[in-house]
């Protein structure tokens, strides 16, 4: 029997750490922020768990550039005890950090590895040689600069089993939005006969829609596959309909050759989003919230609830006080074409 080898990566991206979780609230609501670490925590254990041998994060860690010290350490705290497990963590600045990490010494840690500048880092694993390559997010004309990027990285690769490339940008063909917008021309999107052929596999965050590039990967020996995870949770009414989640990639070795064997999507609990379309005959306040109030009742008390009214009248009456009191507590609603509540400073 061939000596049948397998080397596990988790790739996850856009956790978006520090969205609505403010620090000291002044009202008493249902916090989304906490959807997103729960998220982040269950795929750390996950890691741990399935004894996973390098996980990648592929950019946007924190939901902005400016974060609360609290948040940083609440963050930075995860990662120090998720690598004292022996587990190597590569982390890919996105656009959200500006293309850089707050300094810390919680990450000086020897398993975490954040890609502060093109570079390349390279290690065994029970004898495998593996290289990972990685830039932070370019946000000024990627597409005439990748080049020079992917030359730069070449340079400084050693020969390795399994070569990985890891990076923070749109690709051509890469999909968002209930339309189906596709990225294809333009300054900020590489262009995917760009990829280098000389990677096994391309991960990347940036992309909230959980997809993989191009979509007949397997039979194209010059393009690796480019594995966009998505986000981990959805981050606006865009993402409705798209599962979360992250991707466990397998590569197996049959005793000769190292090769890309399994992707897998491993599914988040992400909560519900739901557009509501809101009319009432009356213009009385009491009628009005009588109604509105046994329509949310209707709807999943854990949902992310957008409430649609074309007539101005109403709205008047549809304050963000009124929607927090007649809606579930563990419930977000919000007006559209009014700022998200979750948004709103306080």
């Amino acid at each position: 029997m061939p000596d049948l080898r397998t080397i596990k990566i988790l790739l996850f991206a856009d956790t978006h750490l520090g969205f609505d979780y403010p620090i000291r609230p002044r009202i008493e609501r249902r916090r989304r922020g906490y959807d997103f670490f729960s998220n982040f925590d269950y795929i750390l254990q996950y890691a741990i768990d399935n004894k996973i041998d390098v996980v990648v994060h592929g950019g946007d860690l924190f939901f902005r550039t400016k974060i609360p010290g609290r948040i940083v350490s609440m963050v930075y705290e995860r990662l120090l005890k998720f690598a004292e497990h022996g587990i190597p963590m590569f982390i890919v600045p996105g656009n959200h950090e500006s293309s850089r990490l707050p300094e810390s010494l919680l990450t000086q840690h020897p398993n975490i590895y954040i890609f502060s500048k093109a570079e390349t880092y390279s290690f065994n694993i029970n004898g495998v040689r593996v290289s990972l390559s990685g830039f932070p997010f370019v946000r000024h004309n990627v597409r005439d600069k990748f080049n020079s990027i992917i030359n730069k990285l070449n340079d400084d690769t050693t020969p390795a089993d399994i070569k990985l490339l890891c990076m923070h940008q749109a690709v051509e063909g890469a999909q968002v939005g209930p339309s189906n917008f596709t990225f294809r021309n333009g300054e900020d999107v590489i262009r995917i006969k760009d990829l280098p052929g000389d990677f096994d596999c391309i991960l990347s965050g940036h992309i909230h829609r959980m997809q993989i590039l191009p979509k007949n990967f397997k039979n194209t020996n010059r393009i690796p596959p480019l594995v966009y995870p998505g986000s981990i949770e959805r981050t606006s009414f865009a993402e409705k309909d798209e599962e979360k989640g992250f991707f466990k990639i397998d590569f197996c070795n049959d005793g000769e050759v190292w090769n890309l064997d399994k992707l897998e999507f491993v599914k988040l609990p992400a909560r519900p989003m739901v557009d509501l379309n809101f009319y009432c005959d009356s213009l009385n306040g009491s009628t009005i919230k009588v109604k509105l109030k046994s329509l949310l009742q209707k709807i999943d008390s854990n949902a992310i609830v957008r409430i649609n009214c074309s007539n101005e009248n109403i709205k008047k009456f549809l304050t963000s006080k009124l929607l927090r009191d007649i809606a579930p507590a563990s419930m977000n609603v919000y007006l559209k074409g009014i700022r998200n509540i979750t948004e709103q400073k306080e």
